[in-house]
């Protein structure tokens, strides 16, 4: 997918999904995405928050379906109620979790050979003092190990990191298809394949 949209050099840290409120009713369907409004930011987006499935010239389709689906639903809260403060606390927010950090420290990098996954568990609880989410792609047919996907971090409404649920507290928040596997919680039994950089 990836190379059909002209992304030849997929970034070799974690990037940002979205910010995404748990349980918001007060979503503003009315309030479009506006770039102009984020130009400033534009720089750290493009690093921190690449798009890397759908090929645009400007690559500006991800942040509006971001935006519209949750942002305009975050804004209730006075510290995201605008475009610009709500993608400048995402990235804010990135920076101050520093998985790619994290993980490196705790000698968690990308290998050929498989992690347990209550090993990497154990080690972001023991950094962050919380436990976050964890989401793979479920082995192939044939394979053994599942691929580690999506790291979720939950936050209070004061953005101050609280424990993820292990239920999926809203369905539809596992809405991330890669290719025809979706992403669900990863299973603590199976071996965990956290992936080089592709060949």
């Amino acid at each position: 997918q990836m190379n059909a949209n002209d992304c030849h050099d997929p970034p070799m840290y974690w990037t940002i999904h979205g910010l995404w409120p748990d349980r918001a009713e007060d979503c503003n369907r009315t309030w479009h995405f506006n770039v102009t409004e984020i130009k400033d930011l534009i720089l750290d987006m493009r690093h921190y928050w690449p798009d890397v499935l759908h090929s645009s010239q400007n690559r500006t389709w991800f942040w509006k379906h971001e935006w519209d689906k949750h942002g305009t639903c975050a804004a209730t809260l006075e510290v995201l109620n605008s475009q610009k403060r709500y993608f400048g606390k995402a990235l804010e927010l990135y920076h101050h979790v520093d998985l790619n950090g994290c993980l490196l420290k705790a000698g968690i990098k990308p290998s050929s050979s498989y992690y347990k996954m209550t090993a990497i568990k154990e080690a972001l609880t023991t950094f962050y003092g919380v436990t976050p989410k964890i989401q793979c792609l479920p082995p192939e047919e044939g394979e053994k190990a599942q691929t580690i996907g999506q790291i979720e971090f939950c936050f209070t409404k004061e953005l101050q990191l609280v424990n993820c649920m292990a239920l999926e507290s809203n369905p539809v928040q596992a809405h991330l298809k890669l290719g025809t596997s979706e992403l669900s919680v990863c299973d603590d039994t199976l071996p965990t394949y956290y992936p080089p950089e592709i060949q």
